[in-house]
């Protein structure tokens, strides 16, 4: 166990095998495993072979709960891939604190570029992905805010933290070109009609079957606003013929590009500084390297 989960302490099989008996009975013959692949923000367990079984790790995780579940189902007819089917909402019990959900199963592996059979290809469905969700009825939706991490608002809401990583990355990027690409972020004002947003669109989050998108998963930092966010995959993950194909199929205005250029920036410098105060190597030198992709354009 890292330090890193901290905050996942006392979620295990057995906690959730408990919650299982206790709450859906009929389920409780079914083996509990982890999931090879987990995340920060969420334990998953796999529950049987057609299920999972998710348990936020914090009082800021939350939220997602009720909106995937609320929300997810809507969402699911306008997506061209699979995103997870809602089965259940489970309730604080057991010593656990939070209210946690069952999902169905979702065959395949995450994103890795080896499993990727043709990279433009996959950043085109990716972008296709992004705009059908953009034309999903976003009437009562939840607004960007707090329950998103405030991806779908403005990254002025970072602005303070983005200043302070630049002043203490003096000699470890180009500072002064990365200043210039925030302010050109903050300036690009969003004023367009809320839309639909995932919030994370990331390589963990996108699933491939047989070399291909098939699936997009954990929607806990979607909601309604400026989609510039899910636009920052541009440049975390691709790159040359894929990038350009994504930017193609994605149809965004400049500002939305902008935008997301900072959102980008923003996460690459804080996990740089983090990084390198904590002497991990490898994410320092990932994170350099998204820095560099955003500076190069």
């Amino acid at each position: 166990m890292t330090s890193r989960d901290d905050g996942r302490a006392g979620i295990d099989a057995g906690l959730v095998k408990r919650l299982i008996a206790a709450q859906f009975p009929q389920w409780s013959g079914l083996p509990v495993t982890p999931v090879e692949v987990d995340g920060w923000d969420n334990r998953t367990y796999r529950l049987g072979a057609g299920m999972t079984v998710r348990l936020p790790t914090a009082a800021g995780y939350v939220p997602a709960v009720e909106k995937e579940h609320e929300w997810l189902p809507r969402l699911a007819a306008g997506l061209p891939v699979q995103v997870p089917e809602i089965v259940a909402k489970g309730e604080p019990g057991e010593g656990y604190p939070f209210p946690w959900s069952v999902r169905g199963w979702i065959e395949g592996e995450t994103a890795l570029r080896g499993r990727i059979d043709d990279e433009v290809v996959f950043a085109v469905d990716v972008a296709e992905f992004v705009r059908a969700l953009q034309r999903c009825d976003a009437t009562g939706g939840p607004l960007a805010g707090e329950h998103s991490f405030y991806r779908g608002a403005s990254p002025a809401h970072y602005d303070e933290e983005t200043r302070r990583c630049l002043a203490e990355l003096g000699g470890q990027v180009d500072t002064g070109r990365a200043r210039a690409v925030w302010e050109d972020a903050l300036a690009a004002e969003w004023r367009g009609a809320p839309v639909w947003f995932h919030g994370d669109v990331a390589p963990g989050n996108l699933l491939v079957a047989d070399g291909k998108l098939t699936a997009v998963i954990d929607f806990g930092t979607s909601g309604v606003g400026d989609p510039a966010c899910d636009l920052v995959i541009a440049w975390t993950m691709f790159a040359g013929g894929s990038r350009k194909g994504f930017r193609e199929a994605a149809g965004q205005d400049d500002g939305a590009w902008a935008r997301a250029k900072g959102w980008a920036l923003w996460k690459a410098l804080l996990v740089l500084t983090r990084a390198l105060a904590s002497g991990d190597r490898a994410e320092a030198a990932d994170a350099r390297r998204v820095v560099g992709e955003v500076l190069a354009g």
